[in-house]
């Protein structure tokens, strides 16, 4: 990797971050003051195609992305088995600013070139043309301009060009365009030869443009999507067909190899040149046959709020990357589009999904979602569809051999299906093993009590996270302090005689460490100044004091061993797993035997220990 960028590699507007988009302002203004001075009839076809057609771009691109994503995360025909990991989304995360750069070009030429302004719909012949000239010329001095850049002295550390394409192994959709800005310059000039050639032959048309630079964009996210989808009938149906569509298969084998198989679309030069890589066609056959694999873990989560679908790591990658909460202000302009997303979900949503794919040494894990937001789970009708789902998911788990499936957020509620004994019971021969994760969950707490505390504040209600917590704090000797009666005489009844001297009922004396699952702000404020708050659900607190200091909803950190990371789970930081996540996962790598489900829970110190030896580490220090 370079350690000096050479210069035109980074964008002119690199600094502008998510403003960048206002470098098309130019364009609207311009067609603003057009329509306000002579009306609409002076917005000619191909200026009214500028600002669509970017738009339409940018939804193709993450189109592919997602996909990219979702397959090479469920999919046998996984071409490259690499992950991805935080540092190449930070990195492709410019995958748009291509787009604006060709807008931009584009714009210009169209006020350079007034012929352009006549241009029609569609000319059949402009179309045949820019066929042929991208078949010949701009696939020939590109095969020789890419072959150029893998020389030594081009593709040094120093000089920060092409290189930068190769740094990463792993193919997506999103690191077909991650290039020097330089290299778009000369990118742009080789596909506007096409263009630029049938705007002088008079033939050129606007949706002849479009199809060629949609074609271009298809292609090339096609070429790094690490997926073969491209079927074997189509080369079988017309053998010629290979010297003129690769596959995702033949382009891999560059970004693996390097100096082979250096054609833009077409592998004819190739051929020609000598320069095929010649495993393409063994690959190509065994990347299309795939194989399964079946995961020693899954982890069962389900969308939380309307938005959260852009969160998924086969979402918006740049967003999946930041802990929820962090969501950018403008994806509140694709409400319209989640609330639909969520009524199809409803729908049509008949089964878990996987939304992740992630390594442990030899360990094989996948996050499945359930496709339901949380509001779904408060409605009581909803509870038994709900359950189907969840009934589903565990014996699709049990049916492929995995060894462990861990419930999380909302799937393992008491009043739902009771922390999923529910399954237990139904199905007593089940091979897969039911984690709540309750008992690591109650350890991470543990572990974030201050050591000097004598007292804690216990506002929580009486679930077995909540009464394994208090029992193990009176066994501390530190008392527990509640101030809600009904909870207090039900935790009482639950915890043993030689420790239940240390419960207390008091609304006065109420201590700086407060344990707490659900707290609105009115209690919060009740609080006294300095207060710790430590919560014990899946689900973060509302930060309503300054003052105060809120802990982290039980997690730990991911030791480096574990791979394919390049998502946050939910609000948590990166490389931070929910105690609960993390309970499957150590579950299936001590292989114990049993379900920790219903009332039952693993030893707290037997989880806690095990979690630390294979490395996750804690986020606070008691």
């Amino acid at each position: 990797m370079a350690t000096r960028p050479g210069p035109l590699t980074k964008w002119p507007w690199q600094r502008l971050g998510n403003f960048k988009y206002v470098v098309m302002a130019p364009v609207m203004v311009h067609g603003m003051h057009r329509v306000m001075t002579k009306g609409w009839g002076d917005i000619d076809l191909a200026y009214s195609f500028i600002l669509p057609s970017l738009l339409l771009r940018m939804i193709h691109n993450q189109v592919w992305i997602s996909l990219s994503r979702y397959q090479t995360a469920r999919s046998k025909h996984r071409i490259v088995d690499r992950g991805i990991e935080f540092d190449q989304v930070d990195r492709e995360r410019g995958w748009d600013d291509q787009i604006l750069f060709n807008g931009l070009l584009f714009y210009v030429g169209y006020l350079a070139m007034p012929s352009v302004r006549r241009m029609p719909m569609w000319r059949t012949d402009g179309a045949v043309v820019t066929a042929l000239v991208h078949a010949g010329p701009v696939e020939f001095l590109y095969y020789w301009f890419h072959r150029a850049l893998h020389h030594h002295f081009l593709y040094s550390p120093r000089l920060h060009r092409h290189r930068a394409h190769h740094i990463y192994h792993s193919n997506a959709s999103g690191h077909a365009v991650i290039h020097p800005f330089a290299e778009h310059m000369v990118y742009f000039t080789l596909f506007a030869i096409p263009i630029l050639l049938t705007i002088y032959m008079g033939n050129a048309s606007a949706m002849g443009v479009v199809a060629y630079i949609a074609y271009i964009d298809f292609m090339n996210n096609m070429g790094h999507c690490n997926f073969e989808l491209v079927p074997r009938w189509i080369f079988q149906f017309f053998p010629p067909l290979k010297y003129l569509i690769y596959t995702p298969s033949f382009h891999s084998l560059h970004h693996t190899q390097f100096r082979t198989n250096y054609s833009l679309f077409m592998p004819f030069y190739d051929y020609i040149y000598n320069t095929m890589d010649k495993s393409s066609d063994e690959l190509y056959e065994s990347s299309l046959k795939g194989t399964e694999e079946t995961p020693d873990h899954v982890h069962l989560t389900h969308m939380t709020t309307l938005q959260s679908a852009y969160h998924l790591r086969t979402g918006i990658a740049s967003i999946a990357s930041k802990p929820y909460s962090h969501s950018p202000w403008y994806m509140w302009m694709l409400w319209p589009l989640a609330w639909l997303s969520m009524v199809l979900a409803w729908i049509y949503g008949s089964s878990a999904f996987v939304v992740e794919r992630i390594k442990l040494n030899k360990m094989k894990m996948q996050t499945w979602a359930i496709p339901r937001y949380n509001f779904q789970y408060g409605l009581t009708w909803e509870r038994e569809s709900i359950n189907d789902l969840i009934e589903k998911a565990i014996l699709d788990a049990d049916v492929r051999g995995v060894k462990v499936i861990s419930l999380g957020l909302l799937n393992q509620t008491k009043q739902l299906n009771g922390n999923g004994e529910l399954f237990r019971q139904k199905y007593p021969k089940l091979g897969v093993r039911i984690v709540d994760g309750s008992g690591l969950a109650t350890a991470v707490v543990l572990k974030s009590i201050p050591s000097d505390t004598k007292k804690v504040f216990l506002h929580t209600g009486t679930s077995k996270i909540a009464r394994a917590i208090a029992m193990a704090i009176c066994s501390r000797g530190v008392q527990v302090i509640m101030n809600e009666k009904m909870e207090y005489d039900m935790l009482k009844s639950q915890i043993p005689e030689n420790r239940a001297n240390y419960l207390k009922l008091s609304s006065d004396d109420i201590p700086q460490i407060w344990i707490v699952d659900n707290i609105d702000e009115n209690e919060q404020r009740m609080a006294p100044k300095g207060t710790i708050f430590i919560p014990i659900s899946q689900f973060p607190l509302k930060k309503v004091r300054k003052d105060c200091t809120y802990l982290s909803t039980p997690a730990m950190r991911i030791p480096e061993e574990m791979k394919n990371i390049h998502s946050c789970e939910n609000w948590l930081l990166r490389r931070v797993m929910s105690a609960w996540h993390i309970a499957g996962i150590l579950h299936a790598l001590e292989g114990w035997n049993m379900h920790e489900c219903g009332d039952d829970m693993m030893d707290v110190e037997k989880s806690w220990s095990a979690a630390i030896r294979h490395g996750f580490l804690p986020l606070t220090k008691a």
